[in-house]
């Protein structure tokens, strides 16, 4: 099975042209799958497996271990959506008929609204960093890129030098599927890159020259790209700070961006082709975040209500 596993992980980089993070969930839930059907030993050797004896009775006994040790609802569906894609892989390249996992329901999932600031504590946010240092002046840039774009932390992390076109304000986004979008950006984050820009090559000073990605538009204190985990620690950071904010995650501020277009009238393709949403049904959740918002001004403002 292995075999298998490793001719899908260069299926999913080569062929699908998958991101490194992605490619690592599903080999790590494959990994996890693998270790159930055949446990490896006390010699560190594993019993030989036939992929053509796995049915949809052996993924739900896998399933129900994963119940039993009270894995959450998200992380079990999540393996076996993993499963389902590797094994559509298996039957494209006609070495098994059917696919198991076809069979097998999804646990059923609790649809949570996505967490939304409202507008002006979105600004106040935004602003808590000092913009008179270079780390501040990279910050503020990313926290207004975030809400002015909509854009996923890891595409933010991604951008190059290239892909930043002041003059038409707009970025050069590649999404999931490294499918490219072109996004525009506000004045407010027009300002906020251009100040972290006059200051960035101050960050590539202290890089070594192994190290050195001149590309990378976003740098950390070493002056080397960026991490969608440096983000989410410098985002924490300033969640400390702002009294604004709880519970704050960088993918909040996407959220925030699309709720607050819809408020203002956008329309909701406009929206899943800025967000770069494959289907509109997955766009649709942020029209459930504005009813209930309108339920809520509703309930305060009506003198019956």
């Amino acid at each position: 099975m292995q075999d298998y596993i490793d001719r899908f992980a260069e299926h999913l980089k080569y062929e699908r042209n998958v991101s490194a993070h992605t490619i690592r969930n599903y080999l790590s839930d494959l990994e996890q799958f693998y270790n159930f059907l055949c446990p490896i030993d006390k010699a560190g050797n594993r019993r030989h497996i036939d992929i053509h004896q796995i049915d949809h009775i052996t993924i739900r006994d896998y399933l129900s271990g994963l119940y039993r040790e009270k894995r959450k609802k998200t992380s079990i569906a999540r393996k076996l959506a993993s499963l389902r894609t590797f094994f559509k892989y298996l039957c494209r390249e006609e070495v098994i008929e059917l696919n198991p996992a076809k069979l097998v329901s999804s646990p059923r999932l609790e649809k949570k609204l996505p967490k939304v600031l409202p507008v002006d504590d979105i600004v106040k946010f935004i602003e808590t960093p000092e913009s008179d240092t270079v780390l501040g002046a990279r910050d503020r840039a990313i926290l207004e890129l975030l809400y002015a774009t909509g854009m996923r932390v890891a595409e933010l992390t991604g951008l190059d030098m290239v892909d930043i076109d002041f003059k038409n304000d707009s970025i050069r986004v590649f999404g999931k599927g490294r499918k490219e979008r072109i996004v525009p950006y506000g004045s407010k984050a027009k300002q906020a890159l251009q100040a972290y820009l006059s200051v960035r090559g101050e960050l590539l000073v202290e890089a070594s020259s192994e190290q050195l990605d001149p590309m990378a538009f976003f740098l950390n204190y070493q002056g080397t790209r960026i991490t969608t985990r440096s983000v989410g620690r410098m985002i924490d950071k300033y969640v400390r700070e702002c009294a604004v904010a709880n519970n704050l995650s960088p993918h909040s501020l996407r959220h925030s961006f699309a709720t607050h277009l819809l408020s203002a009238g956008a329309d909701l393709r406009a929206i899943q082709e800025l967000l770069g949403h494959a289907r509109l049904s997955t766009t649709q959740i942020y029209t459930q975040v504005s009813a209930e918002k309108l339920l809520e001004v509703y309930d305060k403002t009506h003198p019956r209500a």
